[in-house]
């Protein structure tokens, strides 16, 4: 499956829809996006499974705001519409399969149960899947 673009439009939806969602926040002037660009094209060649998005962050300047984007490319990693992994900086293609790895192998009632906790104690519940996997 190749690569997807994304837009304010889609970009719930694809999230919502899907198990798996990773997302490359990019933008063409953006050197180590283009080096990241195809290790990424070539990952969503080999797990069907997961959604590979792109998001251009000069064209969705207001998506790229609301998901805090401070520096490209980032790469975020959704599984059942949770933020489970946020990472700036381009990604060798071994450590991008081991972020896939990882995401698959989550236990996603136990992110939802810290997640829970964490908004009960009033914290950031952003990346919680994250925080958890570590």
């Amino acid at each position: 499956m190749a690569t997807v673009e994304l837009t304010a439009a889609d970009f719930e939806q694809t999230l919502s829809d899907n198990d798996i969602v990773l997302v490359d926040w990019w933008a063409s002037w953006c050197g180590p996006c283009r080096m990241f660009a195809p290790v990424y094209e070539a990952a969503s060649q080999t797990h069907g499974d997961v959604v590979f998005g792109k998001v251009d962050t000069e064209a969705e300047r207001e998506l790229s705001g609301a998901a805090q984007i401070m520096s490209i490319p980032t790469l975020m990693a959704f599984r059942d519409g949770i933020l489970v992994h946020e990472q700036a900086g381009a990604l060798p293609g071994p450590a991008l399969e081991q972020v896939i790895a990882a995401v698959r192998e989550l236990d996603m009632d136990h992110v939802r149960t810290r997640l829970a906790e964490q908004q009960v104690l009033g914290q950031d519940g952003r990346g919680a899947g994250a925080e958890v996997a570590r």
